[in-house]
This record gives structure tokens, sequence and C-alpha cells, in this order.
């Protein structure tokens, strides 16, 4: 009976592991340039950031809302 239940144990690691291998070869899939977001620079400082959290004013990106209100002076 104990050598059924350490087998037993083992095929669960197993599966685990072999699940756990399938799954960081998915997320690690050598993505294309499409998979990102664009990237911005600061009009202010040149800090490069995701268009995303960029604030955009006249057509120029900026890191903060401070950098953009210097750049406007």
């Amino acid at each position: 009976m104990g050598k059924l239940l350490v087998l037993l144990i083992v095929v669960l690691v197993l599966l685990l592991l072999w699940k756990g291998m399938k799954r960081a070869a998915r997320s690690d899939g050598g993505g294309t340039p499409s998979d990102g977001e664009r990237m911005v620079d600061c009009s202010e400082c040149g800090l490069h950031l995701p268009i995303s959290e960029a604030v955009q004013s006249q057509g120029r990106y900026f890191c903060s809302e401070e950098h953009r209100r210097l750049f406007s002076r």
C-alpha cells in the first residue's frame, strides 16, 4: 500500500512539472513587436514610457503633468 502511495505522489509531481513547463513555453513564445505597446519619449526629459502612461498635449508626450506644464512655459 505504501509503494502505491509513493507512486501516486511521484506521478502527481511529474504531472505538475510537465504542466508548468508547458505554461512557461507558452508565455516565453518569443513575442513579436506587435505584442508590445508603443513607446514614446517625454518632450521635457526624454524618458521613454508606454503611450498608455504618457500625458499628451498638443501632439507631444510627457511623463507627468508637471513636465507638461514646464514644457509649455
